[in-house]
């Protein structure tokens, strides 16, 4: 089983976005036995709160259903409890190597590192634009799909 953590700051905007994004990609590939998917935050401040609401709306106009879902923090123990530990942008994986004490394994990534088009994800919850936080994770999702589909194949 391959173990995923999606990591942002607060756990309520992009991080819970790519966990259902996720879920909802390797579920249509026919795969979603072979993955656990979850989300974390690198701060405190909304530990166990539910879904942004713009970031809930979204995700329903994609059929993607997020209940259920409150905020949690990343701890250094999720580092060997999951096979990749992806971030939304370089502030957030400073902070998840602060958390970790480092990457000696390499597992720490950023998720549009898995595209061509390797970049920062920008938060809506300053940005305000959660269409192009949806267009981007959803690109950094099945790009990352792709990737497990081709190293199952070598």
């Amino acid at each position: 089983m391959i173990k995923i953590l999606f990591v942002c700051h607060g756990n309520i905007c992009r991080s819970p976005m790519a966990e259902f994004v996720m879920k909802d990609v390797v579920r249509q590939a026919g795969r979603a036995d072979e993955f656990f998917i979850a989300s974390a935050a690198t701060s405190r401040e909304q530990i166990g709160n539910p879904v942004y609401p713009p970031a809930w709306r979204k995700l329903l106009e994609h059929g993607i259903d997020p209940q259920g879902k409150k905020a949690c923090q990343i701890c250094s123990e999720d580092y060997d409890q999951y096979d990749l530990l992806i971030g939304m942008d370089q502030a957030n994986l400073r902070n998840m190597k602060r958390i970790c004490g480092g990457d000696p394994q390499g597992k720490i990534r950023r998720l549009l590192d898995f595209t061509s088009h390797s970049r920062d994800i920008s938060d809506p919850w300053y940005t305000g634009d959660f269409q192009q936080t949806y267009l981007d994770v959803t690109a950094g999702c099945q790009a990352l799909l792709a990737c497990f589909a081709h190293s199952s194949k070598e």
